[in-house]
């Protein structure tokens, strides 16, 4: 740090050298990152107003669904009909109604399959890469429409389009008025891994048996709203759904053996249950006011066991209902082992579930219900309550997916019983993400055709501070700041905005796109920007305004804003429409003190100034023979001048100090004060995105200070600005975003003076590697203390 002296304050102060000057301020450079979205956001309208709340004519549609539907478990088939009446609230006259066909995906002539590029190389290619489709032309995949009728039984004309049908309605259906229809189907059940579906079965060579996990499986309505009209946009199977929400009865009926959860609360238990699990049923009611209460297991793993050695002696039928849902989906096995909790959730008795087969122990039944069951908590009192009367998780093929009140969950143990410490994590984020997927956007119902980050990335931020909630120790990395800094480093040409279509963001880069970018960003917000208080109030007013509605990123947006007071366009803007990386740069820093005038001070100063500059090394040798000078060996040599001392304090001094003092006010003369250190921070922004200057200040003494500067520090230049920094200590080192808060994607050039970091390298020698390689620690300790071996559980 170069030391200078500072003039400061609006008056007069002597400094000691001519070259010692204020540098010129940076020239102001105009910058548009603080002006506010304006035009980009829709105008507000009586539909969503300027704050971001629904407007006075915000308006929904709705659909009510009976549907029986039959599990074909030899076959892997659904055939099931039915019968929907469709609420048109808006004030248009609809002469038609889009219908979403989403088995479709599954045929190898639609967009999503022959849109695929792939290419031929000199050293050959395999016949996937080839033709990727070619197996699924084999399956006749996809929904079968055998019948699509009205309310007295008559057919209607309806075009399928792909993974859309459109129905045409014989008299348009008017404003407030309603339609009835019914239309009955069939289609083949897809093996989820084998083509990456979001739902279907998985096979179980050992036992021959199979579990289901059904989504996407009935005709469903797609919405109108004020925005985009219908939203008939292709399935492609990166963009998810775009849904209404409506009431649901279900009749579902499978072989006798089968345990089913589904959408909704069970309404004939005591027809599919045996006296025994209902008993333990009801012995679940109630329980969980205690963090460590333990599930009731209502079907235990060896009845389950003993399920998966039979056979069925026929069916069952389960009837479940669900109201004001936004979909319906299922789960059904007879491999599953089913336990449940009922939580207080504000007030309220819910049913936390979970279904898994014996693969899933012994992590399931120890952790699945009650993650349910803390997600539930977590979730609501940062939102709202959570609604509903039952949340299931459900371990099958499905690695995680989200429905009304039942998620599909991956993360299963080694077939020994043990598992990683990825593996367990790997299930307490999928448990907490996907049930959290309730509020998002099965409550707060966002267009995830559209926005993926609406639902994934505010729930993946949820999803992180419940997991903090569960264990403070917890790697929550997609709210970590640092954890986003890779992605942001890369080219900006590979990447798009976390405001792009669900579609067009390139799979490889969708994680980070749709789920960290966007929680990173409110985890800034909210510990750095906002700061936790502003931050929570106004994401549980958005959540309060748009639960059983459908927000736009605009009614977001404005929202934060609106229930805050805290001016977020350069923020939406740099972050979510931009594809800039933050990148602080503590160029350098200047060291001031101003001139007291106070001659004790000066003085001192100056006398220890001239000495230092004539202890030169001719001075130091010349003094072993300062005795032998003719001044010295001779007095009559002597005069005024070598007895007279310059840096002397005379009476003279102390009176025109003293007259100095008189003309300051209190405040000047604390300026004035010996000790006073003023630092010149120089700082740039590189990467474009203007975020707050957090700098730490490490004292000479040990001790350390923190320094924050809104956002808003970079206003009038976005590039280069400078800051004055007062201490009464001296500072000895200086960083800039110590906490890494910001997702800054290069450190090294955040400290003052420079801190070098060493680049490490590993000596080795040549030996023969074995031992435990591939196992993971449960089964390497259970290798070295066989005597200790146990279920797996830690």
């Amino acid at each position: 740090m170069q030391k200078i002296v500072l003039l400061v304050a609006s008056f007069a102060i002597p400094i000691w050298s001519a070259q010692a000057q204020m540098p010129a301020p940076p020239t102001q450079r105009a910058n548009t990152r603080f002006e506010q979205l304006g035009p980009i956001l829709p105008t507000p309208n009586t539909f969503r107003t300027a704050s971001g709340a629904p407007g006075k004519d915000y308006f929904q549609n709705r659909a009510d669904y009976d549907i029986k539907a039959t599990l074909d478990d030899v076959n892997q088939k659904i055939t099931a009909s039915e019968t929907i009446i469709y609420h048109n609230n808006s004030t248009d006259v609809l002469p038609f109604i889009w219908i979403q066909l989403d088995q479709n995906l599954f045929r190898p002539d639609v967009i999503s399959r022959t849109s695929q590029t792939n290419s031929i190389s000199e050293q050959g290619a395999s016949l996937q890469q080839i033709n990727p489709n070619a197996a699924l032309a084999t399956k006749d995949y996809g929904h079968k429409i055998t019948s699509v009728r009205d309310q007295a039984g008559k057919p209607i004309k309806y075009t399928i389009n792909q993974t859309m049908m459109r129905i045409d309605l014989p008299q348009p259906v008017g404003a407030g008025k309603s339609v009835t229809f019914s239309i009955d189907w069939n289609f083949k059940i897809v093996d989820v891994k084998g083509v990456g579906a979001r739902g279907g079965y998985e096979f179980f060579p050992k036992d021959g048996n199979y579990i289901y996990e059904i989504a996407q499986w009935f005709p469903r309505l797609c919405a109108y709203s004020d925005v985009t009209g219908w939203q008939n946009k292709q399935f492609l199977g990166q963009g998810e759904f775009t849904l209404i929400f409506g009431n649901y009865k279900l009749a579902l009926t499978v072989p006798n053996d089968h345990i089913v959860g589904a959408t909704g609360e069970l309404q004939n238990p005591a027809q599919v249950l045996t006296a025994t699990q209902i008993k333990r049923w009801n012995d679940a009611k109630g329980k969980g006011d205690k963090p460590g209460e333990n599930p009731v297991v209502i079907v235990t793993q060896a009845e389950a066991e003993a399920a998966e050695k039979g056979k069925p002696t026929g069916t069952k039928t389960w009837i479940y209902k669900a109201d004001n849902v936004r979909d319906f989906s299922f789960a059904s096995s007879r491999k599953f082992i089913w336990d449940a909790l009922q939580p207080n959730v504000e007030g309220k008795r819910v049913w936390a579930m979970s279904l898994y087969p014996k693969e899933g122990n012994p992590l399931w039944g120890q952790y699945s219900t009650r993650l349910v069951a803390h997600t539930l908590l977590s979730y609501s009192r940062r939102t709202i309550a959570y609604p509903y009367p039952v949340a299931y998780s459900v371990h099958g093929p499905v690695g995680g997916m989200e429905y009304p009140m039942i998620s599909f969950n991956g993360a299963r143990p080694e077939a020994d019983g043990t598992y990683s410490v990825g593996t367990k994590n790997g299930l307490i984020g999928v448990i907490i993400h996907e049930v959290g997927h309730n509020f998002f956007p099965m409550i707060i119902n966002s267009d995830e055709r559209q926005w993926s980050w609406m639902d994934e990335g505010l729930n993946s931020f949820m999803e992180g501070l419940a997991c903090l909630e569960w264990d403070a120790n917890y790697p929550a990395r997609g709210i970590d700041p640092q954890s986003i800094v890779p992605y942001m480093r890369i080219d900006s040409n590979l990447q798009v905005p976390i405001m792009s279509s669900s579609d067009n963001i390139p799979r490889n880069t969708f994680g980070p796109n749709a789920y960290s970018k966007p929680a990173t960003g409110l985890n800034i917000l909210r510990e750095t920007i906002m700061g936790r208080e502003l931050f929570d109030y106004a994401f549980k007013e958005y959540a309060r305004r748009w639960a059983f509605k459908t927000p736009e990123p605009a009614d977001f947006f404005r929202t934060m804003e609106d229930a805050s007071g805290v001016d977020l366009d350069f923020f939406w803007k740099g972050w979510f429409y931009g594809v800039q990386p933050v990148d602080q740069s503590l160029v350098k820093v200047d060291w001031f003190q101003t001139n007291s005038q106070n001659p004790e001070i000066t003085k001192a100063e100056a006398r220890t100034a001239a000495q230092k500059k004539l202890n030169t090394v001719s001075k130091q040798r010349d003094a072993l023979s300062k005795d032998q000078t003719v001044v010295a060996q001779d007095s009559t040599m002597k005069d005024f001048y070598n007895r007279y001392d310059p840096y002397a304090v005379t009476d003279e001094d102390k009176k025109k100090y003293q007259d100095y003092l008189a003309t300051l006010t209190a405040e000047e003369r604390l300026l004035t004060e010996a000790g006073t250190n003023f630092y010149t921070l120089s700082l740039k922004n590189k990467g474009g995105i203007p975020m707050p200057v957090i700098v730490r200040m490490e004292f000479e003494d040990g001790t350390d200070s923190v320094a924050r500067f809104p956002a808003e520090i970079w206003r009038f230049n976005d590039v280069s600005i400078r800051k004055v920094i007062a201490t009464n200590k001296k500072v000895k080192q200086w960083t800039l975003d110590p906490f890494y808060e910001i997702a800054d994607i290069n450190t090294e050039d955040n400290s003052f003076p420079p801190v070098a970091q060493p680049t490490r390298f590993q000596l080795f020698k040549q030996q023969q590697r074995g031992g435990a390689a591939g196992q993971n620690p449960m089964q390497q300790q259970r290798q070295q203390s066989p005597a200790k071996q146990g279920t797996g559980k830690n």
